[in-house]
């Protein structure tokens, strides 16, 4: 996979990008993670051992040639294997409805099954995938339903916290938010569905912290995670045209918010979340 899962695509906008992982290690990593994946029972030699079918997966883009490749340190290991599935969801990497075995991802990424086994558990109680028994894990499949229920929600929370802050807070802070918003337009203009989508987060989490309610703005930054996965049957990314007049609707609800114009504040933010 190339850096945020699109092929091209270098720049990080935000100090919150993901980590990649590089699809081969060096043989001698390999080795000493595939040793470990045995001590702790994990035997990658014979995946099938654990009820898990290595055929018949749909392919994942194999890495550019000359994109970095920086060793995985063991204790961030997971994480970042999370982090590079995060991202390969969100780019239409992982396909709804399609199963992928932790031993083959694992052997994509270079590590052994256990931190991929482990990242997917993760991404279950998320709810981005489910486990077949014996088989791996399947990408949950998501309708338009799905995707107005959670805008629904969005804008249940968020809106009512952005009219608050936009009659308190004052013009200067929302004017030191501006690079973000700007972060946002140049992650659209690359057409990369994963670059923007976590510039696209790194803006609202930067704009709710301001209410000062860390809980608010981890459930929200949650639910937005969740409005980003792929539909089924749908395109597997956005156009870059909508994804450039998304991240323009960004400036906008800066200067609305600095303004203190409420109703302007109220309609971008139910556009906003409609339209993503």
């Amino acid at each position: 996979m190339g850096e945020h899962g699109c092929a091209g695509s270098t720049t990080r906008d935000t100090h919150t990008a993901a980590v990649r992982v590089p699809a081969q290690a060096r043989a001698a990593d390999v080795g000493r993670e595939r040793e470990r994946g045995v001590a702790a029972g994990d035997s990658l030699a014979a995946p099938a051992a654990r009820g898990e079918h290595t055929h018949s997966e749909p392919p994942m883009p194999s890495p550019r040639a000359d994109s970095a490749r920086p060793v995985v340190q063991r204790a961030s290991v997971r994480g970042q294997i999370l982090d590079a599935l995060r991202t390969a969801l969100v780019a239409g990497e992982l396909a709804p409805g399609e199963v992928y075995s932790a031993p083959v991802l694992g052997e994509r990424f270079g590590v052994s099954a256990t931190p991929v086994r482990e990242a997917m558990q993760q991404l279950a109680i998320e709810g981005a995938v489910e486990v077949v028994p014996n088989r791996g894990f399947r990408v949950v499949e998501r309708g338009t339903r799905e995707l107005a229920e959670l805008a629904e929600i969005r804008t249940l929370i968020e809106v009512p916290v952005m009219l608050r802050l936009a009659r308190t807070v004052p013009a200067a802070r929302w004017a030191e938010l501006r690079p973000l918003a700007e972060a946002t337009a140049r992650a659209a203009a690359s057409g990369c569905r994963a670059t923007y989508a976590e510039s696209d987060r790194a803006f609202h989490r930067a704009v709710l912290a301001l209410a000062g309610n860390n809980q608010l703005v981890r459930i929200a930054d949650d639910l937005h995670r969740r409005a980003q996965w792929p539909l089924v049957g749908g395109p597997a990314s956005r156009g870059r045209a909508d994804l450039v007049a998304d991240a323009a609707e960004h400036a906008a609800l800066l200067e609305a918010l600095a303004a203190q114009d409420l109703p302007v504040v109220q309609s971008l933010v139910r556009e906003h979340f409609a339209g993503a």
